[in-house]
């Protein structure tokens, strides 16, 4: 009996141990779940992705899977997630968006933009910061057929080494002028029967031609006995020329009295015309104004003259009036170089580069779409003008003289 009595006391215990881890882990169970609590604010139960393996343990009422073991892994899963979320957001970089960059470059990083460039020959080999042993402030280019190659050798020979010779072959022959030591340094380009205004647009873009301080586009039949490149740049210099051309000589190939030269002075900058011929005597041709045959622009002028050039307008007739738009104040800023000058030989050279049509000569037609394209510059340019005062609410102007 005591036994037994002793067994009936003793099998209480264990009932009663039971009951105290029960309480415990109920204690336990819901201290965990305000700690977890209070660690995810933001965690969404809905989000917290369980591999299907646990899924099916969820679904297997049977399976005994514990709550505890459930948050344990949604705690850990959480807690990856976020590092991971972290990291990537840190490790991100970011787009490269410059606005200030040349259009279409807005994606590169500024330190490799490079908007301009030059015509400076380079090796092939070697160290690209050993390639230039000199570098030319200036730049001429003449517009040639080979059988002006006299006057053409002559002229380069008035240029030194301060310039970038430039050639444009509009009769295709390029080789031939290897016989002239200096043609070997020059850069040629050759495209049959166009005019300089053609290869000025097309490869003296403003952005090309930037490394040079002044660049001189000049015709073929030109003399050049009583001129020199550097005399004539210093005297540019000194009376503020942007867009200027050396004095032609009175008694050969003159049409304006503006480009006539003055014996008795270094440069003028107006003259008097025919009567009528001068609406204004700072406006062209009295004043702003230099013909187109052997024209200097410098840098700043020329990337403005090389907006205005039209692509179809290859002739340029009536650019030498409209020259004055780039400039301000032009009569001050355009003007004649009268003690370095040449003579204007007017040989129809280019102009027989034209087609012969209905028995006339090929300069014939030449010519005729010369005055067509003055016509329609001096219209283009008027509309513009007109265009852009209205679009601003403004009356335009009374003159808007070509």
């Amino acid at each position: 009996m005591s036994k037994l009595a002793i067994l009936g006391r003793s099998s209480g215990l264990p009932r009663s141990n039971e009951g105290m881890r029960l309480l415990f882990s109920a204690v336990i169970g819901v201290m965990l779940g305000y700690l977890f609590g209070i660690s995810f604010p933001t965690v969404n139960i809905t989000k917290l992705h369980f591999p299907s393996s646990i899924i099916s343990y969820i679904e297997d009422k049977d399976s005994g899977i514990t709550t505890q073991t459930l948050l344990n892994h949604a705690w850990t899963s959480a807690n990856s997630k976020k590092r991971n979320n972290s990291e990537s957001n840190s490790n991100e970089i970011p787009k490269i968006y410059v606005p200030t960059n040349p259009k279409g470059a807005e994606g590169l990083a500024p330190g490799i933009v490079v908007p301009e460039t030059d015509l400076y020959l380079r090796r092939l080999w070697g160290e690209p910061s050993e390639d230039l042993t000199s570098q030319p402030r200036y730049l001429v280019t003449f517009t040639v057929g080979y059988s002006q190659k006299a006057n053409i050798d002559a002229a380069v020979k008035k240029f030194s080494e301060n310039f970038t010779i430039m050639l444009f072959h509009y009769d295709g022959r390029t080789t031939d002028w290897d016989e002239f030591e200096w043609s070997k340094r020059a850069i040629h380009v050759s495209v049959r029967k166009q005019t300089k205004w053609w290869y000025a647009k097309r490869f003296l873009h403003p952005d090309i031609v930037a490394r040079y301080d002044y660049i001189f586009i000049w015709d073929e039949d030109l003399s050049v006995e009583h001129f020199n490149a550097e005399a004539y740049i210093k005297l540019v210099r000194k009376h503020g020329l942007e867009i200027s051309q050396p004095g032609l000589e009175p008694d050969r190939g003159l049409t304006w009295q503006m480009t006539k030269r003055r014996g008795d002075q270094e440069v003028h900058k107006v003259t008097e015309e025919r009567p009528g011929w001068c609406t204004d005597p700072y406006l062209p041709p009295c004043a702003a104004f230099v013909e187109i045959m052997a024209t200097v622009f410098s840098r700043d002028a020329w990337r403005c003259v090389w907006h205005m050039i039209q692509n179809d307008l290859v002739h340029g007739w009536g650019l030498d009036f409209a020259l004055r738009r780039c400039v301000e104040p032009a009569h001050e800023k355009i003007g004649v170089v009268d003690s370095q000058w040449i003579v204007h030989q007017v040989i129809p050279s280019l102009g027989n580069q034209g087609t012969a049509e209905n028995g006339r000569t090929p300069w014939v037609g030449v010519r005729a779409r010369c005055r067509k394209e003055w016509g329609m510059f001096q219209t283009r340019l008027a509309d513009a003008e007109k265009a852009y005062y209205l679009g601003k609410g403004i009356t335009p102007p009374n003159s808007t003289e070509v």
